[in-house]
């Protein structure tokens, strides 16, 4: 699952799922053991991260959208990622 972004803690993953749960796209993070399924337009899918990283979790993602749909089509027609500058 290639890493998007890594930024105080929070790890950004995202990958094609062929039978995946989540139809909407969407990006993975990760905090701490926990985990959250969020769909580009911010809807959290699954799972929970702690209020305050999903805060920051949700202005990365704002301030990406254009990158972040970049990666997602990227990825659905099988080619690489790029990353994407962590939050500072």
């Amino acid at each position: 699952m290639p890493v998007l972004s890594v930024f105080y803690g929070i790890i950004v993953r995202i990958f094609k799922e062929d039978q995946g749960q989540h139809h909407a796209p969407h990006i993975h993070a990760f905090y701490s053991g926990k985990r959250v399924v969020v769909a580009l337009d911010g809807e959290v899918l699954t799972g929970e991260i702690p209020r305050n990283k999903m805060k920051l979790l949700l202005a990365w993602m704002e301030i990406h959208q254009e990158e972040i749909k970049a990666n997602w089509d990227l990825i659905s027609e099988g080619e690489q990622v790029f990353r994407i500058e962590p939050l500072r």
